[in-house]
């Protein structure tokens, strides 16, 4: 029986009617490449049925257990139907950007189907008056639950359906993942297992907390010694509140080789300060601009992924930690955000920072499964999120060859993650082949001038690299 990690199913409990927990992956194609300058939509399906084999991700589906007295399981999906996971539209009048936009974002608001296998495609025609976009190109929006997936296993799903050439030659190694999945396990299976592991809860726990005793110690002195004080406290914002089901989307295009100039200047700083510095001056801008710029940095948090390299990378499911960066958006000069940063992170990775990250992934694992249900419950009705960050920032790596699918060339990649309440604001920056974009998603009500954000981006991105 393949059971849900803590981590896992704690994606299915934080999720409510507004804050739907699935991510989007978007990809923008050109057919010009392709055999006869076009792809058909059932061109699209046989492609990606051609690729099931990859990932158990298409065909297994939730079996979710009563009162969420243990984890769910992932069982075979009986009823597997690959059309009733891929739809197709057409963008509607009058097809520029913002409407481009608008329609990603209420796709991306919608529920998923949760008694399916947790991912969709939505292949979607009429591009043509997207400036910078050719003509007959189309966008497959890619939407996967989190419960199923994590940022290093989404690039690996995303790269399954894509190929380093016009003849088909899949970009990974695409050897088949055992797809073994079982049908629904039996009620008296599934209440011995619910049973042993409650009993066992405990002990483990006992026993993890034993391990990091010394940093929870050392936890404990830098939260209530004589540093407590410096502790950055996080600022409320209006990013820091409940948020609707109405959500926004925007995204910035910028060259990789831009990022690598500016983080040359700042010695030791990687793309990922890079990235927190052209995102704080970004909130600078625009919280500015409004009048609402508190004198306290900003608190972002940053998922860092957890998995080991090869095969590991590869399979389904969440592992990941996170870091807390403060984000010096009080500082004037572009080039002392980026140092300030590259000083904050560099102390923040150390091993020592991560205790506590590291020690609640560790102790989830032990948390009795209804008992996680109910935190994930309390915590993701808003009351308590507001104290422990602005907003997210991730920054996921991708391939940097041209990729193909069906023949068509892939021009632009872009990526959609849920938020939460008391955290508004998610930006995300996935790479390929040169290029990296930071795509903004918020909520109607706390960033109604999203398109603002995103020319707050783009000038915090000219100000480094004119510095």
């Amino acid at each position: 029986m393949q059971q849900l990690s803590a981590q896992d199913a704690q994606f299915l409990y934080i999720e409510t009617g507004n804050n739907l927990t699935h991510v989007m992956g978007v990809n923008i194609y050109d057919p010009s490449t392709a055999r006869g300058g076009k792809v058909r939509f059932k061109d699209i399906i046989a492609h990606v049925e051609g690729r099931l084999d990859c990932s158990p991700v298409f065909r297994r589906r939730l079996m979710r257990l009563p009162y969420d007295f243990d984890f769910p399981y992932w069982v075979e999906d009986e009823f597997f139907d690959i059309e009733h996971h891929m739809f197709h539209g057409r963008l509607p009048e009058p097809g520029d950007w913002r409407q481009f936009c608008i329609h990603l974002s209420r796709h991306f608001s919608r529920p998923m189907d949760m008694n399916r296998p947790l991912w969709d495609m939505y292949v979607i025609e009429g591009l043509d008056r997207i400036k910078g976009i050719p003509k007959g190109s189309y966008a497959i929006a890619i939407r996967v639950h989190h419960a199923a997936i994590d940022g290093a296993s989404a690039m690996h799903f995303f790269n399954a359906m894509s190929d380093k050439d016009r003849k088909g030659t899949p970009a990974i190694d695409l050897r088949p993942v055992a797809q073994d999945l079982p049908a629904a396990p039996s009620t008296v299976a599934v209440l011995n297992r619910a049973v042993w592991s409650n009993v066992q809860s405990p002990v483990k726990m006992a026993s993890t907390l034993l391990r990091f005793s010394p940093a929870i110690w050392g936890t404990i002195r830098k939260s209530f010694g004589p540093d407590a004080t410096r502790n950055a406290k996080v600022p409320q914002t209006r990013f820091n509140h409940p948020v609707s089901p109405h959500k926004v989307f925007d995204a910035a295009i910028f060259s990789l080789d831009d990022l690598k100039q500016i983080k040359a200047k700042v010695e030791g700083a990687t793309i990922n300060d890079v990235v927190l510095a052209i995102s704080a001056g970004a909130l600078r801008h625009y919280l500015q601009h409004h009048d609402q710029l508190p004198h306290e940095p900003l608190v972002a948090i940053a998922p860092v992924n957890a998995r080991s390299s090869g095969r590991q990378a590869e399979m389904p499911g969440n592992n990941i930690s996170a870091m807390s960066v403060a984000l010096p958006t009080y500082a004037d000069d572009p080039l002392d955000r980026l140092r300030i940063i590259r000083e904050t992170t560099s102390q923040t990775k150390a091993a020592k920072s991560g205790i506590s990250a590291r020690l609640m992934t560790d102790l989830s694992k032990h948390v009795p499964a209804a008992t996680l249900a109910g935190v994930a419950r309390l915590v993701a009705g808003g009351r308590f999120t507001s104290k422990l960050c602005n907003l997210f920032i991730s920054n996921v790596p991708g391939p940097q060859q041209t990729l193909y699918m069906n023949g068509a060339k892939m021009i632009h990649t872009f990526g959609l993650a849920p938020l939460a309440d008391g955290m508004g604001l998610f930006i995300a920056t996935p790479s390929y082949n040169g290029e990296m974009s930071f795509n903004i998603i918020s909520d109607r009500e706390m960033m109604p001038d999203i398109e603002f954000f995103r020319k707050c981006l783009e000038r915090a991105q000219a100000e480094l690299l004119a510095a």
